[in-house]
């Protein structure tokens, strides 16, 4: 796995270098095109998307960019448990993003359905690469158990279907959920796993140093093949990486 590594000393640091990087990436974006995001759900993105909220609103095109998500919780968008209720409360609904760029998963449908409808809705806007849509961003999070997205580390076939989106099962809940697959995520153009606090420390060791018995988390199997994967850390989650 190549990849690289930026280590803040808290999460508003963490989170003004990524609005940073985000002004740059659209500053770049030519005029009639878009640039495409999948954003995460989880505590981490939801406090970045509120400091950007708070303190970026005025500052990013939001009119070029597209937004997807990468995975939802099979609940309807008003459920407290939506990754896209999170994303618009944090976010969407304080800067002047047009509603047509958001372009939510309906977690409220019939997963099956839903998880080929919204595959088709993403081959449809996202241009293809390598015969594959390409975002140009994916933000990912790290599960406890080492999952992300909604990957788990009970369904390894996620990383060799071909299929785009596809339906999971939380192990502890039972809950569905869909989620993008290893083939969509992997062709990303870049790919951000943001991660936080000494909880995850041990885990984001484990997959960074290839501690044995990381290949288990489906967070080691992230390996973009044409793109770049940056890991963005606070002091406290990169606390045991070694120097």
């Amino acid at each position: 796995m190549s990849y690289s590594v930026r280590v803040f000393p808290n999460r508003e640091a963490l989170a003004q270098s990524f609005a940073a990087m985000l002004i740059k990436d659209l500053d770049r974006i030519e005029p009639d095109h878009y640039y495409t995001v999948a954003l995460s759900g989880g505590s981490t993105p939801e406090f970045i998307f509120k400091y950007i909220s708070d303190n970026y609103a005025d500052r990013i095109s939001w009119e070029k960019m597209l937004v997807f998500w990468g995975d939802e919780r099979c609940v309807g968008p008003d459920d407290s448990e939506s990754n896209y209720r999170m994303a618009y409360e944090s976010l969407l609904q304080n800067v002047p993003i047009p509603d047509a760029n958001v372009l939510r998963i309906m977690g409220e449908d019939d997963p099956e359905a839903e998880a080929r409808q919204y595959a088709e809705l993403v081959s449809s806007m996202v241009p293809f690469f390598n015969g594959t849509p390409q975002f140009d961003l994916m933000l990912l999070g790290l599960g406890d158990d080492g999952h992300t997205a909604s990957v788990f580390p009970d369904r390894p076939d996620l990383f060799a279907t071909t299929r785009l989106f596809d339906v999971a099962v939380h192990p502890g809940t039972g809950r569905k959920r869909i989620t993008a697959t290893g083939r969509l995520i992997n062709n990303s153009s870049k790919i951000y796993y943001i991660v936080t606090g000494s909880g995850k420390a041990s885990i984001v060791s484990e997959i960074l140093e290839k501690k044995a018995g990381s290949e288990r988390y489906p967070a080691s199997w992230i390996n973009p093949g044409s793109g770049q994967l940056l890991w963005m850390l606070d002091s406290e989650s990169a606390s045991l990486l070694k120097k």
